[in-house]
């Protein structure tokens, strides 16, 4: 299956620097994605897997890194 980017990777990154850097005025990780992903256009369901992929990817969170896969 073709998935088509439609964000660029700058936007990823700072999608998920955002996130990052507001985490702690919200409850949880999920409140903080609910509220960001809006502002740059894409579903939290998406948000949350770039922030995911992005802990993995720092060591921050167990699993296959990008540069492994």
């Amino acid at each position: 299956m073709n998935k088509s980017n439609k964000f660029s990777p700058e936007v990823r990154e700072r999608a998920v620097r955002l996130v990052q850097e507001h985490r702690g005025e919200y409850p949880s990780l999920w409140a903080a994605v609910e509220s960001i992903a809006p502002k740059i256009g894409c579903v939290p369901q998406t948000l949350l897997e770039w922030v995911k992929r992005a802990e993995v990817d720092a060591g921050a969170r167990p699993g296959t890194t990008t540069a492994e896969a």
